[in-house]
């Protein structure tokens, strides 16, 4: 559920460096602490390019009825859809997601969208593949409210065979919570996630970092911050190295509409 143009030392490391120069020398920090799950129902299409104008906006638009009931009675929390700017022979075009506080909350609004007549359906739109994820998040923030045309950046890694079972809790908690927080409060984004699966459809150890920029000069600025604050902090990176397996880092940039409780 979207991406970065760094490198390997300038994406996952980099960000190490960020959260540990964001403070002054002995300044204290408030403990990150883990939170209840967040559970994100993720629909990704493969869909020919003739209907990525108003065929899929139709879609969008009868999905958003049933999302927007549900964010309205509590069963979820947020929901939107992306379109996929850097496409790849084998990724998707177009997704929808949902997110709740429960797996229930996930499958009650999966079984309102499956109940759909099929012209209100992305199977009719004839997709060349099509695929889900469900996941969970125990690290996330965000601004309360609706965004359109935000920039969705997905950075996807996988943990080595033999990182602590603890290794995604740590990232979070050292490395990424404390960037992503300093970068919301300024506005520079309006949510972040750090997810793994609930359900594996992927080899264990697959973990995504997130986050929603309102404009694209919040790309570089994220980017920036990053470069720059490595320079400072040379030494964090290779700390980090070991969980990692980046021959398996995967970034997606997406642009999409959204909302959150």
């Amino acid at each position: 559920m979207n991406t970065r143009h760094w490198s390997v030392f300038t994406g996952l490391c980099g960000l190490a460096a960020f959260a540990m120069s964001a403070a002054p020398s002995g300044a204290q920090t408030t403990e990150v602490k883990e939170k209840p799950p967040m559970y994100t129902y993720l629909a990704n299409w493969q869909i020919p390019p003739v209907h990525w104008g108003a065929d899929v906006a139709k879609i969008n638009a009868t999905d958003n009825t049933i999302f927007q009931a549900a964010f309205a009675d509590g069963t979820l929390v947020g929901y939107g859809n992306d379109v996929n700017m850097v496409h790849t022979p084998d990724g998707e075009s177009n997704d929808s997601w949902w997110s709740s506080t429960s797996l229930a909350g996930l499958l009650k609004v999966l079984d309102k969208l499956r109940a759909l007549d099929l012209p209100d359906s992305p199977h009719s739109l004839s997709p060349t593949k099509h695929w889900d994820m469900v996941l969970v998040s125990h690290y996330y923030n965000w601004k309360p409210g609706a965004y359109t045309g935000a920039y969705v950046n997905v950075a996807l890694y996988q943990l080595k065979a033999n990182a602590p079972d603890d290794a995604v809790s740590t990232l979070s908690k050292t490395v990424v919570v404390p960037a992503m927080e300093k970068l919301l409060a300024d506005g520079t984004i309006l949510e972040y996630e750090i997810d793994t699966e609930a359900i594996h459809t992927d080899a264990p150890g697959l973990f995504a970092i997130v986050y929603v920029t309102p404009q694209p000069e919040g790309v570089d600025t994220v980017r920036e911050a990053i470069r720059g604050s490595q320079k400072d902090n040379p030494l964090i990176g290779p700390a980090f190295d070991s969980f990692i397996d980046y021959s398996q880092h995967r970034d997606e940039l997406l642009k999409g509409n959204g909302a959150y409780k």
